[in-house]
């Protein structure tokens, strides 16, 4: 298993950026597909975005697709979501995780970090 924690979340006004970063330790994170999810208050968890272990196939939700970009330097076991255009919706808790599977399924990730908070005021 990897122990994952998330950084790099604040408050930005709508229409900016911000940039995420995933720490993973240990040796076996080249191997995982490595996914971001977000919470918001009284909603459910969902997927935003994943990353194969290679980096050589990434995947996104609608609703962020075209204003995020998910990347992984497996060099530093480190992956990163650049966060683009963003909106009071993207308002949520932003959590990484790590899966054997190339999925989006939450069910399917079983080492997930602390999280870390994203606000984004209109």
């Amino acid at each position: 298993q990897v122990q994952l924690v998330e950084s790099g979340g604040g408050l930005v006004q709508a229409g900016g950026s911000l940039r995420l970063s995933c720490a993973a330790s240990g040796r076996s994170f080249s191997t995982y597909t490595i996914g971001w999810f977000r919470q918001a208050p009284g909603k459910e968890r969902e997927f935003v975005a994943g990353i194969s272990w290679s980096g050589g196939y990434t995947f996104y939700s609608d609703s962020v697709k075209g204003r995020f970009t998910i990347s992984r330097d497996n060099a530093k076991n480190t992956v990163y979501l650049q966060m683009n255009s963003l909106k009071p919706e993207d308002t949520a808790v932003y959590y990484c995780a790590a899966s054997k599977r190339v999925v989006a399924t939450i069910s399917l990730y079983d080492s997930w970090g602390q999280g870390t908070q994203v606000t984004v005021s209109s």
